[in-house]
């Protein structure tokens, strides 16, 4: 039996490929609206943010989702839901 090709998707913040399931994908849409897509597949343009909390950390210090996004809308409580929501998602890989 062929093994199955693995979709690698690039993280925006620490530029490292790696599996799509060990990915965040950040969505916007139309209406210039940002949220967390665990998903994948709400409409709009994506950006993939590793389940790191320390790279999460990294990119609100820097803003690096509003400069690759375009936007200028993100304030610190989206950034605040993303990092509790990495923060989550790491404690249930973990286990």
């Amino acid at each position: 039996m062929p093994k199955r090709k693995i979709p690698m998707r690039k993280c925006v913040i620490s530029n490292e490929m790696k599996p799509k399931k060990d990915m965040l994908r950040i969505v916007i849409n139309k209406e210039n609206q940002v949220s967390i897509d665990p998903s994948g597949k709400l409409p709009g343009r994506g950006a993939y943010v590793s389940i790191e909390p320390e790279i999460v950390q990294s990119a609100w210090e820097k803003h690096v989702l509003d400069k690759v996004l375009g936007t200028t809308t993100l304030d610190d409580a989206f950034y605040q839901e993303l990092l509790d929501y990495v923060t989550h998602q790491k404690a249930r890989m973990s286990l």
